[in-house]
């Protein structure tokens, strides 16, 4: 049997050979092989049969039509059972599904109940959220809550996974921590490369009553997005291979280069980047500014006037684009300014269209929230961020389970200095805690984008940046590691210890 180890090792892609740059109709047989929630061509025997990734004919990502497909919403998954202010239980299903990802054809994805992108969990601060996760992949899964403040046994635990074909896992989250844009994907060891680029990720909203008493753009104008990338072959299946430098195809919401049709208002986007590697550096085609309001653990302290927003693996940002200023009619484009690619496919991501007017009486307040003052430190430590040899580490170790890389007292404040001295950029996440960027290459953060409540950040090619954290609220092992996929599951991946 084909194991989710040996396809990290072979890099194996899906679906059959066909004539390069074609793509399979959706009401076509062959592109839809099997029914969702059968065994993948990517995760069971028979299946990718003798086919490797390098017997694989790629698509040409110029050949998907731009701006041809609606973006949809993510859908907000419903509580089996809710007692009010206390307790919101929930049932999700992980399984395979078949999706128009492209225009025209079915893609094979890995999803939270069916969906790609994956549900929005609504949560707020003090009543408890559990979730029932059952397992209809053929291989073992382990779901981490993002950026959530949860005791060890409910965190995703890599080598702790729920059982393939059936198995089930109770998580529990206290949502003990203020508001906050988080997410979820798979954590298995070595594998969340493989299960997050098939699709597994969903968004998990943390509310509050200092983000209720504001009078943000809500609902049908609060949008949550992820964005990411990917390879595809010719049969429209996704093209898996660790370290993976083709992904060139742009989704929003796990459709390639959709449009979003809008009122000529403000809108509240809260943007994820899903994606394994790439960095997001987005700005309006037209070169106006927005309002970033939020990132990883909630409100900034105020907004942020900004032309550009820069969003690595695993981060968020929280933002508002006011449309008023443009007629009806009009489009523009959300742009990535980044690189990484060839230049017409990576920078287009979203296309707007401002189709009609509507009232708003939303606003972006001038204060935000009031984050707490700084502790002092108690302790400092040092990391550094490397590769060489297809081996990614953390000063000098590849992640080994069951070794404590660090030990923290509980209660201790700490500031932690990561330097990746390149070549090639990395981030940084920390779990269990919501930290604080205090200096990037020696220059203290006093404001913008970086002055709130974080938990993954950016440290690019030759970068150094500070991070303060107090450990407290749990006791046990915690993970920290470089947020880009494919560098965790190479080995850029370590473990806390708070006792």
């Amino acid at each position: 049997m084909i194991t989710r180890r040996s396809m990290l090792k072979t890099g194996m892609a899906t679906g059959a050979v066909g004539a390069a740059g074609l793509l399979i109709p959706a009401t076509a047989g062959p592109a839809a092989a099997s029914p969702a929630g059968a065994a993948s061509p990517a995760g069971a025997a028979g299946a990718a049969g003798s086919r490797g990734a390098s017997a694989a004919v790629d698509l040409d990502p110029a050949s998907v039509p731009k701006f041809t497909q609606a973006m949809p919403l993510a859908p907000t998954a419903t509580p089996y059972m809710s007692m009010p202010m206390t307790m919101d239980c929930y049932a999700l299903t992980i399984q395979e599904a078949d999706k128009e990802v492209l225009p025209g054809a079915l893609t094979r994805v890995w999803t939270f109940n069916g969906g790609f992108p994956g549900p929005v969990l609504k949560a707020r601060s003090g009543v408890r959220t559990v979730v029932d996760q059952t397992n209809n992949l053929p291989v073992g899964i382990s779901v981490h809550l993002h950026g959530a403040h949860v005791s060890a046994d409910n965190d995703g635990d890599p080598m702790v996974l729920i059982p393939p074909n059936g198995g089930t896992k109770t998580y529990t989250y206290p949502n003990s921590q203020p508001h906050a844009n988080l997410w979820f994907h798979d954590h298995a060891h070595h594998a969340e490369s493989e299960s997050a680029f098939r699709g597994l990720a969903g968004t998990y909203l943390l509310t509050d009553d200092i983000e209720q008493s504001l009078n943000l753009p809500s609902g049908a104008y609060d949008v949550p997005i992820q964005l990411r990338d990917a390879r595809f072959d010719d049969q429209a299946q996704l093209v898996y291979q660790m370290g993976d430098q083709s992904r060139h195809v742009i989704l929003a919401n796990g459709k390639a280069w959709p449009y979003l049709n809008v009122a000529a208002r403000k809108y509240r986007f809260r943007l994820c980047n899903t994606a394994n590697t790439r960095f997001f550096t987005l700005a309006l085609s037209d070169g106006a500014t927005f309002q970033q309001i939020g990132s990883d653990g909630g409100l900034l302290p105020a907004p942020v006037t900004v032309n550009q927003v820069v969003i690595s693996p695993g981060e968020r940002a929280d933002i508002v684009v006011d449309f008023s200023k443009y007629a009806v009619g009009t489009t523009l484009e959300f742009r990535n300014e980044g690189t990484g690619g060839p230049i017409d496919q990576i920078s287009k991501v979203l296309q707007f269209r401002v189709d009609r007017t509507a009232a708003d009486t939303s606003v972006v307040p001038s204060t935000l929230r009031t984050l707490p003052a700084l502790p002092a430190a108690t302790v400092n430590r040092s990391f550094t961020l490397a590769m060489g040899g297809g081996v990614a580490t953390i000063n000098g170790l590849a992640y080994e389970h069951g070794r404590i890389d660090t030990e923290i007292a509980y209660g201790a404040t700490e500031v932690w200095t990561v330097t990746n001295p390149g070549p090639g950029n990395h981030n940084f996440h920390v779990h269990l805690v919501q930290f604080r960027v205090i200096e990037r290459n020696g220059t203290p953060v006093t404001s913008g984008p970086e002055y709130g409540l974080k938990d993954t950040v950016r440290v690019g090619s030759g970068e150094t940046v500070k991070i303060q954290a107090t450990f407290t609220g749990y006791r046990g092992q915690y993970l920290y590691h470089c947020h880009m996929f494919d560098h965790a599951a190479m080995g850029m991946m370590a473990t806390l210890r708070v006792s």
